[in-house]
């Protein structure tokens, strides 16, 4: 149980402001080998920041318009920028998932909010289905006041026609993994047009999270 108001409640007002969420964190153990924290000593918790649905989208798209010049990666960027002044207010160090070395990510995640990978890899999250991403994550030295992680029922065990696996027309993913070079040759050639303009095809079958699905113009 953390108190009725604390510095994680803190970080979720500031984070809202962008659309974005804390996404379940923890306390580093013994066991663990952390990475560092803002001063380069260890970090003792990590925070992760996300999103739920779309939410972010209309935040960036006006972040995106008042760029002068053309950015590499622009929701990346823009993730790091929101993610970084939000970590320097509350003295933490901001980590990205595409920074070098890679960071566990999804181990994290699955450690802070319980949840399992789904037939296409995305974690399947009890609310958001697949529609929901993980953007960032605050590397605190000291150990902050965080909810535990909560038993969470894995959506994919109660599915039984598993549509994720069944609408691709390539059938990129199979139990073998994802076949992302036949994914991409279908995407860019001339019958990928729906892939390119409304998503993943595997991805939007899958029938759970619908209120928080992408709208077509994100997904594209």
């Amino acid at each position: 149980m953390r108190p009725a108001h604390s510095k994680a409640d803190d970080i979720a007002a500031a984070l809202s402001a962008h659309g974005l969420v804390p996404r379940g964190g923890f306390a580093f153990t013994s066991s663990d080998a952390p990475p560092t924290g803002l001063s380069g000593a260890p970090a003792k918790s990590v925070l992760l920041v996300g999103q739920a649905g779309a939410a972010p989208w209309p935040h960036f798209l006006r972040w995106l318009e008042k760029q002068s010049q053309p950015i590499a990666d622009p929701l990346d960027a823009w993730s790091r920028e929101v993610i970084g002044t939000v970590a320097e207010r509350f003295a933490a160090r901001a980590v990205s998932p595409s920074d070098r070395p890679y960071l566990p990510f999804q181990q994290w995640a699955m450690r802070a909010e319980g949840l399992k990978p789904s037939p296409l890899g995305i974690l399947m999250h009890p609310q958001y289905g697949l529609w929901h991403a993980y953007r960032g994550a605050l590397l605190f030295e000291d150990e902050i006041a965080l909810q535990e992680p909560r038993d969470v029922i894995h959506l994919c065990d109660t599915c039984l026609e598993k549509p994720c696996l069944k609408s691709c027309p390539v059938e990129a993913y199979s139990a073998d993994g994802f076949a992302h070079e036949t994914c991409l040759a279908h995407v860019r050639g001339q019958n990928g047009a729906p892939c390119r303009t409304g998503g993943c095809l595997d991805r939007n079958g899958c029938p759970y999270g619908t209120d928080y699905r992408y709208p077509a113009e994100v997904q594209a």
